[in-house]
């Protein structure tokens, strides 16, 4: 059980942001990966679509043997992972939630903005973030259309995406913000530009590294950390996998095989 795989899974590729990280922390990990570019981006979607989804994903990783299972989903998390832990309670499932709690703590001008999409403003869960971790600082959201339809395209530099992103985050800017929540898992993948438009004591802030030490420690608490050595990573698609195959060097910096994902 120990060498079993850990299965994760997002809308599309913003995940791998996530999986990056947990392979950088756990590299004897062997890891699979699930991304329902079909149905991306799941901001846009009803709860219940998105509750519906999270339950294949979690079927079809208990069938290849997954010993934990990791929501590399904003959307998800908030829609579907109660009813998971509900549903497999003996099995390690780690989600994500947006870095209110650490935004609120690094800011010194005590403005912060989050870029996220709009399912993840939306949810209640993330009005409870709210409520509990920044009562003392000023929370500005933006929601972000259309980031992660480019990213899902590969789209990291063009003039389109910069335009597009600038206009998202000059307004937190011009508010005050110090530091920024990248509160989607595709974000992460906009730093280099994001940098590049932004002063340099602008902190930013994502999840992905606390994910992968949340799932360090369920893991070691059940003693199933894998001894390695990992083997290859494995991809599934819910769109075209020659797509997924092509963008793979860009975000995941390895060609990998990519099957498609028909449920």
């Amino acid at each position: 059980m120990r060498e079993a795989p850990i299965g994760v899974f997002d809308s599309g590729v913003g995940g791998l942001s996530v999986l990056a990280e947990i392979q950088r922390l756990l590299p004897n990990e062997t890891l699979m990966y699930v991304a329902d570019c079909g149905n991306v981006p799941y901001g846009e979607k009803t709860p219940a679509f998105i509750q519906q989804r999270c339950s294949v994903m979690a079927d079809f990783f208990q069938q290849q043997g997954a010993k934990a299972l990791v929501l590399a989903c904003n959307t998800a998390t908030v829609a579907g992972v109660a009813d998971l832990r509900r549903d497999y309670p003996e099995w390690p499932i780690v989600g994500m939630e947006p870095a209110v709690k650490p935004a609120a703590a690094a800011t010194r001008s005590g403005v912060v903005g989050v870029l996220a999409t709009t399912g993840t403003l939306q949810s209640a869960k993330f009005a409870a973030l709210l409520d509990r971790f920044a009562t003392d600082v000023k929370v500005i959201t933006q929601p972000c259309p259309g980031l992660v339809e480019l990213i899902e395209n590969g789209d990291l530099h063009s003039a389109e995406l910069r335009e597009l992103l600038a206009g998202y985050v000059e307004p937190l800017l011009a508010a005050g913000a110090d530091t920024l929540i990248l509160g989607c898992t595709h974000y992460p993948f906009l730093k280099p530009m994001l940098r590049q438009m932004i002063p340099a004591d602008i902190s930013l802030i994502d999840t992905g590294a606390a994910v992968a030490r949340q799932l360090q420690r369920l893991l070691a608490e059940r003693e199933l950390l894998a001894a390695g050595p990992a083997r290859e990573a494995q991809f599934w698609t819910s769109a075209d996998p020659l797509h997924f195959r092509n963008i793979l060097p860009i975000l995941w910096n390895t060609s990998g095989v990519v099957r498609s994902f028909n449920r």
